[in-house]
């Protein structure tokens, strides 16, 4: 037995070691893809950053990036209705557009590019009717004329419910409609037809402050990007939206190209999303101001044809009546 204590000793302490050290992990562990590490400050500290406006697009709207540090402002959208409005102290990182009916979402933010003269009200309004699952057909006429402006035929035909004209059916069964209370409240807003922005935005939009529940994001955390980039977004309330792009000396060739491809960021496919809160959801349009850009064709290689799947040429080998 007294053999036995020294080792019974030295197993507790190991456990202690391990606790402790799982403790620390925990506490200081970032997300996947974040790193501490990161800081241009000593870099950038005595840069004023040059407009991300001046340079040149592609045919679709994506910013063709060159060497350097740039900032825009850009019209931005609630994507995610109930929830607080950004904060001074909301830290923001980026993550792929993810949205009911995300292709609807992402057609009206792409084609917002082009027509910065739609009203801003009028754009998020249809996007909180799409995001929410509401009828299409108690829009106003306003909205439904920007609608027109920023969809095909097809998809406005594909908001009113198609062929079965069965949209609030569908969105009610939904789940992400369906069991939201928000998303409830804006449906009934909508059906009610009710004219006044305010009244939407007062569903949409807490006035409350946001719930930290994370302490290791700093609002000013660079971003890297596949393109050797990195990105951060300072959103000044929900309708509004500061990115900031650096691109590092050496990252580009001297034609300004890496690997021989543009660099390209695109900020519709992206939404900014609070890393630290309960804070809005953020789809990027537009610029704040009207800008002329110079625009290059990217000659694009075609999408590989996906191969069929097999058929089955006897789909019925009984013979069975179908109804």
């Amino acid at each position: 037995m007294t053999k036995s204590i020294p080792y019974l000793f030295l197993f507790c302490l190991v456990i202690d070691a391990c606790v402790s050290s799982s403790k620390n992990t925990t506490k200081d562990q970032l997300p996947a893809g974040i790193n501490r590490e990161i800081s241009f400050d000593s870099i950038l500290s005595n840069q004023q950053p040059g407009s991300i406006f001046e340079l040149p697009q592609s045919q679709l709207g994506e910013i063709i990036l060159s060497e350097g540090f740039y900032e825009g402002d850009f019209k931005s959208y609630c994507l995610q209705p109930g929830t607080p409005d950004p904060a001074a102290l909301d830290a923001y990182q980026q993550a792929p557009l993810n949205a009911h009916r995300k292709e609807i979402v992402e057609a009206v933010l792409r084609n917002s590019l082009n027509r910065p003269d739609l009203p801003q009200r009028n754009i998020q309004l249809l996007l909180w009717s799409v995001v929410s699952g509401s009828d299409y057909t108690r829009l106003s006429p306003s909205v439904k004329s920007t609608a027109r402006q920023l969809l095909t035929p097809k998809q406005v035909f594909a908001l009113q419910g198609g062929m079965m004209g069965v949209v609030k059916t569908i969105a009610a069964s939904l789940p992400e409609t369906g069991l939201n209370p928000t998303f409830t409240s804006m449906r009934e807003l909508f059906e009610l037809g009710n004219s006044s922005y305010e009244a939407y935005e007062s569903i949409a939009v807490l006035r409350q402050p946001s719930i930290k529940n994370k302490t290791n994001y700093k609002v000013d955390q660079w971003y890297k990007q596949d393109g050797g980039y990195y990105v951060r977004y300072f959103p000044n309330g929900y309708q509004r939206t500061k990115i900031q792009v650096y691109v590092p000396g050496g990252t580009l060739d001297a034609d300004g190209r890496k690997s021989g491809s543009y660099v390209l960021f695109d900020p519709v496919t992206m939404m900014a999303i609070p890393a630290n809160s309960n804070a809005q959801r953020l789809g990027i349009g537009a610029p704040i101001a009207d800008v002329i850009r110079k625009v290059i064709q990217i000659q694009r290689a075609p999408a590989s044809p996906k191969t069929p799947p097999p058929t089955n040429q006897n789909t019925n080998p009984k013979g069975i009546v179908l109804n």
